[in-house]
């Protein structure tokens, strides 16, 4: 109701824009969504197969690898994974190798980073169901 007294009390000031976010569309107030105020909505979906793997591509290419890291399996194993999860991963392969004194990050460092963060991102869920 506070959003909604705030975008209704605007004086006009030209060509101002307002944008939003949120995860939940689902439990947004209809009147937000009417013409006037918030009335184009643009859908950032979960990444495919082709995206996830441009995501590891990139969050990647400034780490120290050694061997041959096999993307197109960690991109099937993070089926549902946003952007957000798989930088985590790439991260979390870091620290799994520095945990371990290594210089550089193996595939197994990614497997085990994989394994961990979606197993958050599965535990995640689960929560959100039970609380919704």
């Amino acid at each position: 109701m506070q959003l909604l007294s705030e975008l209704d009390g605007f004086e006009e000031r030209g060509d101002v824009k307002i944008i939003g976010a949120t995860n939940r569309i689902d439990i947004l107030d209809p009147a937000l969504l009417r013409p006037g105020r918030f009335d184009r909505m643009i859908d950032f979906p979960i990444p495919d197969e082709k995206a996830r793997e441009s995501i590891f591509s990139i969050h990647s290419r400034n780490l120290s690898i050694e061997g041959e890291v096999k993307f197109k399996n960690l991109v099937d194993l993070t089926e549902g994974a946003t952007g957000a999860d798989i930088k985590a991963i790439c991260t979390e392969a870091g620290m799994f190798a520095i945990r371990k004194d290594a210089e550089k990050i193996i595939y197994d460092d990614f497997i085990e980073a994989v394994n961990k963060v979606m197993r958050k991102m599965k535990e995640n869920a689960v929560q959100s169901r039970l609380y919704t």
